[in-house]
């Protein structure tokens, strides 16, 4: 079979532009390092969000134009996908897990990556279109660590693969979705309880015709709603790790 010529093997890489598709270059700037650029727009995006986010203003916040912004990398696209594997670096994945805690463990990341979206809610709009998120450093080591966990755990490596998808999209989909509602309040100016609170009376009113809607709005009137929100996470993750417990059975 002849060798790949250079100039298909670049057309192909392009088919998934990506930070980490690509060779880091030699070209950049001593005085600037990606790491710093990495760090203020992280700073940038969890104070203005995703929609501020701009390679000049980035480059005035550090003093620097744009142009010294593509020395390291080409895009604002991979930008976003350093800074959100500079994010998933805060996610607490266990030191020397234990078959007999396979499950407590597991609960235990899920819930830290939970917590590291709600921290950073513009990850919400961000997170679908990452389609080589999991090529990152960071990522890279939970992924290695969670499949340590499971296949210490029974689960063969194939299996345990496809349990921590499971698991992930369970738990990226419940936290987007709650990321989502904190970026609705934080452009309202409300706190959760007075949002929800002006929200019941639409919701009931919309629910009269369907009873059993009616009846479970009735049910959770008064609750606080991020208590509410934690229940209704801990219970999808529960009813998760049954599923893959009798895997193990």
């Amino acid at each position: 079979m002849p060798a790949e010529k250079p100039a298909a093997k670049a057309k192909q890489r392009e088919v998934f532009p990506s930070v980490w598709t690509r060779p880091r270059t030699g070209r950049e700037q001593p005085a600037l390092s990606r790491e710093q650029i990495v760090a203020e727009a992280l700073r940038l995006l969890d104070e203005e969000g995703i929609d501020a986010l701009s390679m000049r203003k980035l480059g005035g916040r550090l003093g620097a134009g744009a142009t010294s912004l593509y020395r390291h990398v080409t895009n604002k696209d991979e930008l976003i996908e350093l800074a959100v594997d500079e994010i998933y670096g805060e996610i607490e994945v266990p030191d020397s897990p234990g078959p007999a805690n396979w499950r407590t463990d597991t609960a235990r990341l899920a819930h830290s990556l939970r917590a590291t979206i709600l921290r950073h809610p513009w990850l919400a709009s961000v997170l679908g279109e990452l389609g080589m998120s999991y090529l990152g450093p960071n990522w890279m080591r939970i992924s290695e660590a969670m499949l340590r966990l499971l296949t210490g755990a029974g689960f063969p490596v194939g299996e345990a693969d496809r349990a921590l998808s499971t698991l992930v999209a369970y738990v990226t989909g419940m936290a987007t979705s709650e990321a989502a509602w904190l970026n609705v309040l934080a452009r309202s100016g409300q706190d959760e309880r007075t949002a929800v609170e002006r929200l019941w009376p639409a919701a009931e009113e919309a629910a009269q015709d369907y009873p059993l809607l009616r009846e479970g709005y009735a049910d959770q009137r008064g609750a606080d709603p991020r208590t509410a929100r934690d229940e209704g996470f801990q219970y999808g993750l529960e009813r998760v790790l049954d599923g893959l417990e009798t895997r193990l059975r």
